[in-house]
Protein backbone atom coordinates (compact mmCIF):
# COMPACT_ATOMS: atom_id res chain seq x y z
CA UNK A 1 0.00 0.00 0.00
CA UNK A 2 1.57 3.61 -1.21
CA UNK A 3 0.81 6.32 1.29
CA UNK A 4 0.81 9.76 1.36
CA UNK A 5 1.54 12.40 4.12
CA UNK A 6 -0.42 15.39 4.41
CA UNK A 7 1.36 18.42 5.01
CA UNK A 8 -1.26 20.45 6.19
CA UNK A 9 -1.66 18.55 9.34
CA UNK A 10 1.88 16.38 9.33
CA UNK A 11 5.01 18.42 10.35
CA UNK A 12 2.71 21.58 10.27
CA UNK A 13 5.72 23.45 12.59
CA UNK A 14 7.92 23.13 9.48
CA UNK A 15 8.34 24.94 6.30
CA UNK A 16 6.30 23.46 3.46
CA UNK A 17 9.61 22.33 1.42
CA UNK A 18 10.93 21.21 5.00
CA UNK A 19 7.92 19.08 5.95
CA UNK A 20 8.47 17.54 2.27
CA UNK A 21 11.97 16.48 3.15
CA UNK A 22 10.43 14.85 6.41
CA UNK A 23 7.88 12.71 4.64
CA UNK A 24 10.65 11.28 2.56
CA UNK A 25 12.26 10.21 5.13
CA UNK A 26 9.75 8.88 7.32
CA UNK A 27 8.98 6.53 4.20
CA UNK A 28 6.08 8.34 2.89
CA UNK A 29 5.59 7.39 -1.52
CA UNK A 30 3.66 11.22 -1.91
CA UNK A 31 2.74 14.44 -0.25
CA UNK A 32 -0.27 16.45 -0.41
CA UNK A 33 -1.26 20.15 1.04
CA UNK A 34 -4.16 22.25 2.09
CA UNK A 35 -2.47 26.14 0.77
CA UNK A 36 0.52 26.55 0.15
CA UNK A 37 0.05 29.73 -1.45
CA UNK A 38 2.30 31.48 1.19
CA UNK A 39 5.63 29.58 -0.24
CA UNK A 40 6.70 30.14 -3.52
CA UNK A 41 5.75 27.13 -6.26
CA UNK A 42 9.60 27.22 -7.21
CA UNK A 43 10.74 26.18 -3.56
CA UNK A 44 8.51 23.63 -3.17
CA UNK A 45 8.80 21.99 -6.94
CA UNK A 46 12.69 21.66 -6.20
CA UNK A 47 11.75 19.90 -2.34
CA UNK A 48 9.71 17.49 -4.57
CA UNK A 49 12.43 17.28 -7.24
CA UNK A 50 14.75 16.66 -3.68
CA UNK A 51 13.36 13.47 -2.84
CA UNK A 52 11.17 12.57 -5.65
CA UNK A 53 8.05 12.63 -4.14
CA UNK A 54 4.68 13.68 -5.88
CA UNK A 55 2.56 16.38 -4.82
CA UNK A 56 -0.72 14.73 -5.07
CA UNK A 57 -3.25 17.65 -4.64
CA UNK A 58 -3.99 21.25 -3.09
CA UNK A 59 -6.54 23.00 -1.90
CA UNK A 60 -8.41 26.58 -3.37
CA UNK A 61 -8.23 29.00 -1.13
CA UNK A 62 -11.65 29.39 1.29
CA UNK A 63 -11.85 32.92 1.08
CA UNK A 64 -11.71 35.10 4.08
CA UNK A 65 -11.05 32.87 6.74
CA UNK A 66 -11.76 35.43 9.83
CA UNK A 67 -15.58 36.16 8.41
CA UNK A 68 -16.15 32.28 8.69
CA UNK A 69 -15.66 31.46 4.54
CA UNK A 70 -14.51 27.82 4.32
CA UNK A 71 -14.59 28.23 0.18
CA UNK A 72 -16.08 30.28 -2.31
CA UNK A 73 -17.75 27.68 -5.06
CA UNK A 74 -21.17 27.35 -3.94
CA UNK A 75 -21.76 31.10 -2.41
CA UNK A 76 -24.15 32.64 -4.65
CA UNK A 77 -22.97 35.91 -6.27
CA UNK A 78 -19.18 34.99 -5.80
CA UNK A 79 -18.59 33.60 -9.27
CA UNK A 80 -15.48 35.75 -10.64
CA UNK A 81 -13.58 35.20 -6.77
CA UNK A 82 -14.62 31.18 -7.12
CA UNK A 83 -12.87 31.29 -10.59
CA UNK A 84 -9.67 33.11 -9.28
CA UNK A 85 -9.03 30.42 -6.57
CA UNK A 86 -9.62 28.13 -9.43
CA UNK A 87 -7.25 29.26 -11.34
CA UNK A 88 -4.99 30.44 -8.61
CA UNK A 89 -4.76 26.31 -7.66
CA UNK A 90 -4.38 25.25 -11.22
CA UNK A 91 -1.28 27.37 -11.73
CA UNK A 92 0.11 26.38 -8.91
CA UNK A 93 -0.59 22.98 -9.19
CA UNK A 94 0.83 22.93 -12.60
CA UNK A 95 3.90 24.98 -11.40
CA UNK A 96 4.82 21.86 -8.83
CA UNK A 97 3.53 19.01 -10.79
CA UNK A 98 0.25 18.36 -8.69
CA UNK A 99 -1.72 16.10 -9.82
CA UNK A 100 -5.28 17.02 -8.43
CA UNK A 101 -6.76 20.30 -7.00
CA UNK A 102 -9.77 20.04 -4.43
CA UNK A 103 -12.16 22.91 -5.01
CA UNK A 104 -13.72 23.97 -1.83
CA UNK A 105 -18.16 24.71 -2.11
CA UNK A 106 -18.01 26.75 1.18
CA UNK A 107 -20.92 27.44 3.84
CA UNK A 108 -24.52 27.51 1.54
CA UNK A 109 -27.29 25.79 1.21
CA UNK A 110 -30.39 25.66 -1.21
CA UNK A 111 -30.77 25.25 -5.09
CA UNK A 112 -28.73 28.62 -5.93
CA UNK A 113 -25.86 27.19 -4.12
CA UNK A 114 -25.98 24.06 -6.16
CA UNK A 115 -26.23 26.10 -9.45
CA UNK A 116 -23.47 28.11 -8.38
CA UNK A 117 -21.21 25.17 -7.36
CA UNK A 118 -22.21 23.39 -10.66
CA UNK A 119 -21.33 26.51 -12.83
CA UNK A 120 -17.79 26.78 -11.14
CA UNK A 121 -16.85 23.06 -11.24
CA UNK A 122 -17.70 23.23 -15.04
CA UNK A 123 -15.46 25.65 -15.04
CA UNK A 124 -12.61 24.25 -13.32
CA UNK A 125 -13.28 20.58 -14.81
CA UNK A 126 -12.57 22.55 -18.16
CA UNK A 127 -9.16 24.09 -17.17
CA UNK A 128 -7.72 20.94 -15.02
CA UNK A 129 -8.60 18.84 -18.40
CA UNK A 130 -6.35 21.33 -20.11
CA UNK A 131 -3.16 20.71 -17.91
CA UNK A 132 -3.48 17.06 -17.46
CA UNK A 133 -5.05 17.51 -13.87
CA UNK A 134 -8.01 16.54 -12.22
CA UNK A 135 -10.72 18.25 -9.76
CA UNK A 136 -12.02 16.91 -6.42
CA UNK A 137 -14.54 17.69 -4.65
CA UNK A 138 -15.21 16.25 -0.85
CA UNK A 139 -17.77 15.94 1.54
CA UNK A 140 -17.18 17.42 4.96
CA UNK A 141 -18.92 16.37 8.13
CA UNK A 142 -21.36 18.55 9.96
CA UNK A 143 -19.05 18.47 13.32
CA UNK A 144 -16.21 19.76 11.82
CA UNK A 145 -17.55 21.73 8.65
CA UNK A 146 -20.54 23.13 10.31
CA UNK A 147 -22.98 24.73 7.28
CA UNK A 148 -20.72 22.99 4.58
CA UNK A 149 -22.37 22.69 1.26
CA UNK A 150 -21.23 19.66 0.12
CA UNK A 151 -22.04 16.96 3.48
CA UNK A 152 -22.62 13.28 1.95
CA UNK A 153 -21.23 11.02 -1.20
CA UNK A 154 -24.42 10.95 -2.52
CA UNK A 155 -25.04 14.40 -2.70
CA UNK A 156 -21.49 14.43 -4.21
CA UNK A 157 -22.33 11.61 -7.13
CA UNK A 158 -25.53 13.97 -7.73
CA UNK A 159 -23.21 17.20 -8.20
CA UNK A 160 -20.95 14.99 -10.25
CA UNK A 161 -23.48 13.66 -12.62
CA UNK A 162 -24.98 17.60 -13.00
CA UNK A 163 -21.29 18.48 -14.22
CA UNK A 164 -20.81 15.51 -16.55
CA UNK A 165 -16.62 15.58 -17.05
CA UNK A 166 -14.40 12.78 -16.78
CA UNK A 167 -12.03 15.32 -15.07
CA UNK A 168 -14.25 15.63 -11.87
CA UNK A 169 -13.43 13.03 -9.28
CA UNK A 170 -14.28 12.41 -5.30
CA UNK A 171 -12.35 12.76 -2.25
CA UNK A 172 -13.07 9.96 -0.39
CA UNK A 173 -12.14 11.25 2.98
CA UNK A 174 -12.85 7.95 5.25
CA UNK A 175 -12.43 10.23 8.37
CA UNK A 176 -15.39 12.78 6.72
CA UNK A 177 -17.60 9.76 5.83
CA UNK A 178 -17.38 7.68 9.02
CA UNK A 179 -18.50 10.26 10.77
CA UNK A 180 -21.55 11.35 8.48
CA UNK A 181 -22.68 8.24 7.02
CA UNK A 182 -20.73 5.23 8.32
CA UNK A 183 -20.60 1.64 6.14
CA UNK A 184 -17.40 2.94 4.43
CA UNK A 185 -16.19 -0.06 3.13
CA UNK A 186 -19.30 -0.48 1.58
CA UNK A 187 -19.32 3.03 0.26
CA UNK A 188 -15.77 2.62 -1.31
CA UNK A 189 -16.82 -0.78 -3.09
CA UNK A 190 -19.63 1.46 -4.92
CA UNK A 191 -18.20 4.32 -5.25
CA UNK A 192 -14.90 3.21 -6.56
CA UNK A 193 -15.23 4.26 -9.81
CA UNK A 194 -15.81 7.73 -9.02
CA UNK A 195 -13.21 8.19 -6.66
CA UNK A 196 -9.65 10.00 -7.38
CA UNK A 197 -8.19 10.13 -3.55
CA UNK A 198 -8.68 8.43 -0.16
CA UNK A 199 -7.88 10.45 3.15
CA UNK A 200 -7.71 7.85 6.37
CA UNK A 201 -7.74 9.33 9.90
CA UNK A 202 -9.09 7.75 13.03
CA UNK A 203 -13.17 8.03 14.14
CA UNK A 204 -14.11 10.16 15.95
CA UNK A 205 -10.95 11.90 17.12
CA UNK A 206 -8.79 12.49 13.63
CA UNK A 207 -6.10 11.25 15.41
CA UNK A 208 -3.75 8.56 13.80
CA UNK A 209 -5.16 5.73 11.78
CA UNK A 210 -4.04 3.51 14.56
CA UNK A 211 -7.44 3.33 16.29
CA UNK A 212 -10.70 4.27 17.04
CA UNK A 213 -13.78 3.30 15.39
CA UNK A 214 -12.45 1.97 12.05
CA UNK A 215 -10.29 -0.35 11.26
CA UNK A 216 -7.96 0.63 8.41
CA UNK A 217 -6.21 -2.45 8.17
CA UNK A 218 -9.51 -3.98 6.74
CA UNK A 219 -10.58 -1.05 4.90
CA UNK A 220 -7.10 -0.62 3.20
CA UNK A 221 -6.98 -4.55 2.49
CA UNK A 222 -10.21 -4.23 1.00
CA UNK A 223 -9.08 -1.14 -1.34
CA UNK A 224 -6.27 -2.83 -2.68
CA UNK A 225 -8.45 -6.54 -2.80
CA UNK A 226 -10.29 -3.69 -5.26
CA UNK A 227 -7.42 -2.78 -7.39
CA UNK A 228 -7.03 0.45 -5.82
CA UNK A 229 -3.08 1.28 -6.12
CA UNK A 230 -2.97 5.36 -5.62
CA UNK A 231 -1.03 6.56 -2.75
CA UNK A 232 -3.91 6.89 0.52
CA UNK A 233 -3.42 10.07 2.14
CA UNK A 234 -3.15 10.52 5.49
CA UNK A 235 -4.92 13.31 6.43
CA UNK A 236 -4.80 13.38 10.59
CA UNK A 237 -3.95 15.82 13.73
CA UNK A 238 -0.93 14.77 15.52
CA UNK A 239 -1.01 15.28 19.42
CA UNK A 240 2.46 16.99 19.56
CA UNK A 241 5.72 16.21 17.03
CA UNK A 242 4.35 14.02 14.18
CA UNK A 243 7.30 11.22 14.20
CA UNK A 244 6.27 9.88 17.09
CA UNK A 245 2.45 8.80 15.90
CA UNK A 246 3.87 6.85 12.63
CA UNK A 247 4.10 3.24 14.02
CA UNK A 248 1.06 2.93 11.96
CA UNK A 249 2.81 3.48 8.78
CA UNK A 250 4.64 -0.13 8.75
CA UNK A 251 1.64 -1.97 9.19
CA UNK A 252 -0.68 0.13 6.25
CA UNK A 253 2.33 -0.38 3.61
CA UNK A 254 2.86 -4.25 3.77
CA UNK A 255 -0.83 -4.66 2.92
Amino acid sequence: MKLSANLGFLWSELSLPQAIHAAKTAGFDAVECHWPYDTPAEMVAQALADTGLTMLGLNTRRGDVAAGENGLSALPGRSADARAAVDEALAYGAAIGARAVHVMAGRASGSAAEEAYIETLRYAAEQAAGLGMVILIEPLNRHDAPGYFLRTTDQAVAIMDAVGSPALRLMFDCYHVGRTEGDVIHRLRSLLPRIGHVQIASVPDRGAPDHGELNYLAICSELSGMGYAAPIGAEYKPLGPTEPTLGWLTSLREI
